[in-house]
């Protein structure tokens, strides 16, 4: 039996559906009128394996209902990602106190714990985006959301030095994960999906300007990762495969934005039509031209699966996206 957080989300529920897939019992975390909001992922609502929904406050107090000494891993997935939030409090709240609790338990019960970190917490990539633990107390987010992932990754270390820790423990630094399932993120879905919808709908896609000097329109470059090759190593890591630490998990190869539109129009069969618009004034200060995730510490790990190439990845999402919405 395994629990996953944000199991109405976009990672946390494709996590959810392999290991269903897989034949494992899972208990289902998250604000509970998600879970019947978002039809996408109804497959899961009524599974036999599905053990129990419960929300994110009543698995902290559910010790009661759960016998935790029989579960075999936690992955939580559950948080609040807009990375546009400017709420301290609730950032720190949901992302870092929240986590805590997690943690905690996964400790006292001894159960093995993955979580999501995120590549926003490498700021502007100043101090490069090398998963070196003993520089993270370095980096600088540039936005609220990547300050409260960075704050439970320090808090973290601090545990472990204080021999406060589950059987096995893994936080992944995630970059930019697109797939199928991001309906419900509205304006934080990949740029996969809101091509998907634009495209549809207008003929065309819409993309940011860039506003720094030697950087070319849609150029500017992210570390993109299929969701598929996310869950596998979320997977991986919770059997226990990883004994510890904090990794990137990007595909190690940044490409560009419009790489990633070509590769939508042609997943659809369009000719190519780009409008390229201002990046808006709220986020122009915070927005990062380049991610590209060190991975070197990550083939420590024993996990040796390729990557889904970025084309392969935008044509797996585009056919789920049309079967569900055909």
């Amino acid at each position: 039996m395994l629990v996953v957080t944000g199991a109405a989300g976009f990672i946390g529920y494709q996590t959810a559906k392999k290991l269903i897939a897989d034949g494992n019992s899972v208990i289902l975390v998250d604000t509970l009128p998600f879970f019947d909001g978002r039809p996408e992922h109804a497959e899961l609502q009524n599974h036999k394996k599905v053990i129990g929904r419960l929300s994110s406050l009543e698995l902290i107090a559910a010790k009661s209902q759960i016998d935790f000494a029989k579960v075999d891993g936690i992955i939580h997935m559950g948080a609040c990602s807009d990375t546009t939030e400017m709420r301290v409090d609730f950032l720190n709240e949901v992302n870092v106190e929240y986590s805590k609790s997690l943690w905690k338990i996964a400790t006292e019960y001894k159960i093995p714990f993955v979580y999501a970190s995120s590549a926003a917490t490498y700021g502007a990539g100043e101090f490069g985006y090398e998963d070196d633990e003993s520089k993270m107390h370095q980096l600088k987010p540039l936005n609220p959301y990547g300050n409260s992932k960075l704050q439970f990754d320090l808090w973290v270390l601090e545990q472990e030095k204080l021999g406060n820790t589950p059987p096995s423990w893994c936080g992944f630094k995630f970059f930019n994960v697109y797939g199928f399932g991001e309906r419900h993120k509205i304006k934080m879905a990949s740029v996969v999906f809101q091509g998907f919808e634009q495209i549809r709908a207008h003929g065309k896609l819409k993309l940011f300007k860039s506003h720094k000097p030697g950087i070319a329109d849609g150029e500017q470059k992210r570390d993109f990762i299929y969701v598929g090759d996310v869950v596998d190593v979320l997977l991986f890591a919770v059997k226990g495969s990883i004994k510890r630490g904090i990794y990137n998990l990007g595909s190690g190869k940044a490409r560009s934005f419009l790489d990633l539109a070509l590769a939508t129009f042609k997943a659809l069969g369009k000719a190519p039509n780009i409008e390229f618009i201002d990046t808006p004034i709220e986020i122009r200060d915070r927005y990062q031209y380049f991610t590209e995730a060190t991975m070197q510490k990550h083939k420590t790990t024993g996990y040796t699966r390729e990557f889904t190439s970025l084309e392969d990845g935008v044509n797996h999402t585009i056919a789920d996206l049309l079967r569900f919405t055909d």
